[in-house]
C-alpha cells in the first residue's frame, strides 16, 4: 500500500532539512542567475523562469520552518498533534506555485504585443547563448535536486517534502521551453524574438498544473475527505483475520493531516464475552491495524454483541 505520511523522528527531521537547506542554496543561485542574465539579455523567459526558483525559494522556507511544528507530538491544546500543519504548508507550496504562473501569464502576454509591434528591444546574441547556457544548467540541476528531495520525501514519508520535491521538478521541466525558445532565437534570428515570452506562457501553464495537482489531495485532506478504499479494506480485513471479531462495520476515517488517518469501526463479539476480554479485543486489533496500515496512526473501536438476526447493523 503506498502511504505518505509526515516524519516524525530527528533523523528523519535532520535529513528534511539537509535537503532543503541544499535546495535553497541551489534556487538562491540559480534565482540570481537566471533574473541577473534573463534581464542583461532582455528573455522574459528566463526571467519568468528565475521567478519560478524564487519561488522554490520561499517554499523551502516554509518547508524548513514548517518541519519543526508538525513533527511535534500531541500536547494539550493539540491532542490529534500538529501534521495538519503539514498539510497547510503542501497548499502554501501550491498557492505559491498559482501566483507564480498567474505573473507569469501576465507579463509574456505584454511581451508578445511589445514584441509584435516591434517596441520591445532585440535580444542580443551573446546574452542568448549566455542564457541558453543558464536554461540548460537549471535543467540539469534541477531534475538532479527533484530526485534527491523526493527520495527523502518517501523515505520520511512527509507529503509536503514530495510536494516540494515536484515543485523542483517543474522548475526544471519548465526550463525546457526556455531554452527551446531562446535556442529558436538563435538559430532563426531576431524576427523569432516572440519565440521567447511564448516559452514563458508554456511555462507559466505547466507550473499552474503542478500547483493544482498539489493542491487537490491536500484541500481533500483540509475537508476532512476519508482515507481511500485501499486503506478502509486494509483495516475491514484485518478485523476479520481475528475469529473472536465478527462483522466490521461502520468503518469510517478522518485525516489527521498530511496523509495521517484516525480510523473509527464497529465490530461485534460473543454476547458471553466479558468486559475485560472485549477491551482487550479492541486494544489488540487496534494495535495490529497501526502496525499494518502505516496510514493509521489513531484507532478507535466500538465493541457490540452479536446477536443472529437479518436486520441491518447498528
Amino acid at each position: 500500500m503506498k502511504t505518505i505520511a509526515p516524519a516524525e523522528t530527528d533523523e528523519n527531521l535532520t535529513a528534511i532539512s539537509r535537503v532543503t537547506i541544499v535546495g535553497a542554496f541551489l534556487n538562491l543561485a540559480l534565482t540570481a542567475l537566471k533574473t541577473g542574465v534573463g534581464v542583461l539579455g532582455g528573455s522574459t523567459a528566463l526571467v519568468a523562469d528565475g521567478l519560478h526558483s524564487l519561488s522554490d525559494l520561499a517554499t523551502d522556507a516554509i518547508v524548513f520552518v514548517g518541519a519543526r511544528i508538525w513533527t511535534r507530538p500531541a500536547d494539550e491544546s493539540h491532542p490529534n498533534g500538529h501534521a495538519k500543519i503539514e498539510s497547510l504548508a503542501t497548499l502554501f507550496v501550491a498557492l505559491a506555485l498559482a501566483f507564480v504562473s498567474v505573473e507569469l501569464l501576465r507579463s509574456s502576454v505584454a511581451k508578445i504585443g511589445a514584441t509584435l509591434d516591434g517596441s520591445s528591444e532585440p535580444l542580443r546574441r551573446s546574452a542568448l547563448v549566455c542564457a541558453l547556457g543558464v536554461a540548460l544548467l537549471s535543467i540539469f540541476s534541477k531534475e538532479t535536486l527533484y530526485r534527491a528531495t523526493l527520495a527523502v520525501g518517501r523515505k520520511t514519508r512527509s507529503s509536503a517534502v514530495v510536494a516540494n520535491a515536484w515543485h523542483h521538478r517543474s522548475d526544471a521541466l519548465s526550463s525546457i521551453p526556455t531554452a527551446l525558445a531562446l535556442a529558436g532565437v538563435l538559430a532563426f534570428g531576431p524576427n523569432f524574438a516572440f519565440l521567447d515570452p511564448v516559452g514563458a506562457i508554456v511555462v507559466a501553464f505547466m507550473i499552474l498544473k503542478t500547483a493544482f495537482e498539489i493542491a487537490r489531495p491536500t484541500v481533500a485532506t483540509l475537508c476532512d475527505a476519508g482515507a481511500d478504499e485501499q486503506i478502509v479494506e486494509a483495516v475491514r480485513k484485518i478485523a476479520l483475520e481475528n475469529a473472536a471479531i465478527q462483522f466490521p462495520h461502520k468503518i469510517r476515517t478522518r485525516p489527521l493531516g498530511g496523509s495521517l488517518y484516525a480510523a473509527h469501526l464497529h465490530v461485534r463479539v460473543d454476547p458471553e464475552t466479558t468486559v475485560r476480554d472485549a477491551h482487550r479485543l479492541s486494544h489488540e486489533l487496534a494495535a495490529e491495524i497501526r502496525a499494518r496500515v502505516p496510514a493509521i496512526v489513531e484507532t478507535t473501536i466500538h465493541v457490540e454483541p452479536f446477536v443472529e438476526r437479518r436486520d441491518a447493523p447498528r
